[in-house]
């Protein structure tokens, strides 16, 4: 054989191998508890979390995660994360997918749902009361007067025999279930934190669905939803299953593998419409392609309309990941165009029409 041929077969191999290893590592346990990302002080019980590119500890049953000046992310379910603010813990009571259930113990907690699986159910404790979310949304829980804010979602909290929806907007005293509104522009940092990693998995999100495209990944698991590994990002992110993609509760694309190629497609537009439970909505412009993300006019939750480009354009003015068009990811400080597109620098430059890199805090 010649030395080229022998060339050009080694490189299919190690091709091969990579994909195969992509694959092997696109799903993570079919447990609740991983520890995705922490700032700061982070303890599983006594034990200070530490983490490494690709290593994630676990916060297995009847452990407690507790922080100190720090934060942490933790993954439940597919498309469910558990937020914790500064001084702040849980108890996991169970990590089966198909019964998720933890104790909120002190402090301030973020619950995000992208999706909620029929066959998967996340349920928080705090005193006498349980929680149970029932849609997609962002749910907040504070100990201090014992109350949950339903930012977007319905949940049902059951206490004493008694059971109490709760819609979006309004909050419920966990102790008495009484339920009131309040003013969902109010927010604090935890709030704008978790806004922040909403944008980073979801900008996670496109190279891993299309690993999960260019890979043929087979068994059926292309029809799954599932956290799954960027290697370029080094994170997880959750990548729907089936057709479509839809808008995260804070406005942020998460697209399945059959669609992602649209994401690469500049002037490409989407008009899905509104595909119910799952969340579809408005359309999209070559959302993260070389020539930007249009604004492209979307239908918003509440009836109105809004802008796609500006929904990544707001999240884009901050810090980030930044992804050069060789595919390589750097860092530095992530901008946005007047358009408010997200778009590929050149080499290793940085994600927004700005060109700049940004730091991932």
């Amino acid at each position: 054989m010649q030395p080229a041929g022998r060339l050009a077969l080694g490189v299919l191999a190690v091709a091969a191998g990579s994909v195969a290893a992509l694959a092997q590592s696109a799903v993570i346990s079919a447990r609740s508890g991983l520890i995705h990302y922490v700032e700061g002080q982070v303890y599983v019980d006594d034990q200070l979390v530490e983490t490494k590119f690709g290593i994630f500890p676990e916060v297995k049953e009847n452990q407690q995660l507790r922080t100190e000046e720090g934060r942490a992310e933790v993954l439940l379910t597919p498309g469910v994360f558990l937020r914790l603010g500064e001084n702040s813990s849980f108890r996991m009571i169970t990590n089966r997918l198909i019964d998720t259930r933890l104790e909120f113990l002190a402090g301030a907690a973020v619950v995000e749902a992208e999706d909620i699986a029929k066959d998967n159910s996340v349920t928080v404790a705090y005193g006498d009361a349980t929680v149970h979310p029932t849609k997609k949304g962002v749910y907040r829980f504070d100990s201090g007067p014992g109350e949950l804010r339903v930012y977007d979602g319905l949940a049902e909290v059951t206490a004493g025999g008694q059971t109490v929806e709760v819609k979006e907007g309004h909050l419920i005293a966990l102790d008495t279930l009484a339920v009131r509104k309040f003013d969902k522009t109010v927010t604090d940092a935890l709030n704008r934190w978790s806004e922040r990693r909403d944008a980073y998995v979801s900008m996670a999100n496109v190279g891993a669905a299309n690993t999960l495209r260019t890979s043929m990944y087979s068994g059926g698991n292309l029809f799954s939803s599932g956290w799954y590994w960027n290697p370029f990002f080094g994170m997880y992110s959750y990548v729907p299953g089936m057709g479509g993609m839809f808008y995260s509760p804070f406005g942020n694309p998460f697209f399945s593998p059959y669609d992602v190629y649209m994401a690469y497609m500049p002037g490409m537009y989407y008009y899905p419409g509104n595909y119910g439970n799952y969340g579809y909505a408005g359309g999209y412009g070559g959302a993260y392609n070389s020539v930007g993300y249009k604004s492209v006019p979307v239908p918003s939750r509440s009836g109105g309309s809004s802008s796609a480009g500006g929904h990544v354009g707001s999240v884009a003015s901050g810090h980030g990941p930044s992804v050069g068009s060789s595919g390589s990811v750097s860092t530095g400080t992530v901008s946005s165009g007047s358009s408010g597109g997200i778009s590929h620098g050149g080499g290793g430059g940085g994600v927004g029409a700005g060109g700049g890199g940004g730091s991932h805090h």
